[in-house]
C-alpha cells in the first residue's frame, strides 16, 4: 500500500511538471507542507522527492528545497560530442530508445560524396528513436564505417554506441563538424515520429572523427523543434 502511494504521489507531481501547472524554476512545498496535502508520511514524500529528483522533474538544494526543472525541453550541447544515453541519464525512466533498423550497406551516391570515401567501403545504417514521456521525438540515423566497426547488435544500439566503440573496440572519437537546418519533414520522419501539426524538424549533421583524422561516421539527429533547445556557451576572444 506505502508503495503505491509514493507512485501515486511522484505521478501525480511529475504530471503537473509535464503539463505546466507547475512551472519550471519555481520551489515545491516543503516536506511537511506536501505530507498535509497528500495526508502521507514525511518518509513516504521523501521517497517520491527522491524519484523525482532521480528522473530529472526536480533539483534538490541543500537548506533551500526542491527546484522544478523546465522538462518542456531539453539542452542539448551544440559544440560537445555526447551521446544520447549521456544526455538521459538525468531522465531516468522517462527516455526510450527503439532500434527500428540495422543493417549493412554499401553507400548511395550522396553518403559517398558527404564522406568523401569510395564507392566500395562497406556501412553500417542504423535508425533509432528517441522517446521521452512517451512521445517520439526524435529520429537518429547513424552511417558507422564497417571498416573500424566489424560487427554490431541490435543491444549495442540500444545501450550506447560510443561506449562500445571506446569501451570494447578502444577507438578515439576525437571531433565532429556539424551542421544544423531546418527542414521539411521526409516520409521517413512522419512514419517514425509523432509529427501531428509539425511541418517542421530541427536537423543536426554530425561528420565524426577519429584521433587520426580519419572520418568514422556520419550521423542525422532529427528532432520535433517543440521539445529542443541547443546550447552553447560562447566567451568573445
Amino acid at each position: 500500500m506505502k508503495h503505491n502511494k509514493f507512485m501515486k504521489i511522484y505521478e501525480n507531481i511529475a504530471s503537473q511538471i509535464r503539463d505546466g501547472r507547475i512551472e519550471g524554476g519555481t520551489l515545491l512545498p516543503s516536506e511537511n507542507e506536501l505530507a498535509d496535502s497528500y495526508a502521507a508520511s514525511r518518509e513516504t514524500i521523501r521517497k517520491a522527492l527522491k524519484m523525482l529528483s532521480e528522473d530529472g522533474y526536480i533539483h534538490k538544494v541543500q537548506g533551500k528545497g526542491s527546484i522544478v526543472l523546465d522538462v518542456s525541453k531539453f539542452d542539448f550541447p551544440i559544440s560537445g560530442l555526447v551521446s544520447f544515453k549521456e544526455l538521459s541519464k538525468k531522465m531516468g525512466q522517462r527516455a526510450r530508445t527503439f532500434v527500428e533498423e540495422l543493417e549493412k550497406i554499401k553507400p548511395n551516391h550522396d553518403l559517398s560524396d558527404k564522406m568523401k570515401l569510395g564507392k566500395d567501403e562497406l556501412f553500417w545504417k542504423i535508425s533509432r528513436v528517441r522517446e521521452i514521456d512517451g512521445e517520439r521525438i526524435i529520429l537518429d540515423k547513424d552511417f558507422l564505417l564497417e571498416k573500424y566497426v566489424p560487427s554490431l547488435t541490435k543491444e549495442i544500439c540500444q545501450d550506447s554506441i560510443y561506449e562500445y566503440l571506446e569501451g570494447e573496440l578502444g577507438l578515439t572519437i576525437s571531433f565532429a563538424k556539424k551542421e544544423i537546418t531546418i527542414e521539411e519533414p521526409s516520409k521517413e520522419d512522419h512514419r517514425y515520429l509523432d509529427l501531428e501539426g509539425f511541418h517542421n524538424i530541427v536537423v543536426v549533421k554530425n561528420y565524426v572523427y577519429l584521433d587520426d583524422a580519419s572520418i568514422i561516421q556520419y550521423t542525422e539527429s532529427r528532432h520535433r523543434p517543440d521539445k529542443f533547445r541547443f546550447v552553447d556557451f560562447a566567451r568573445r576572444k
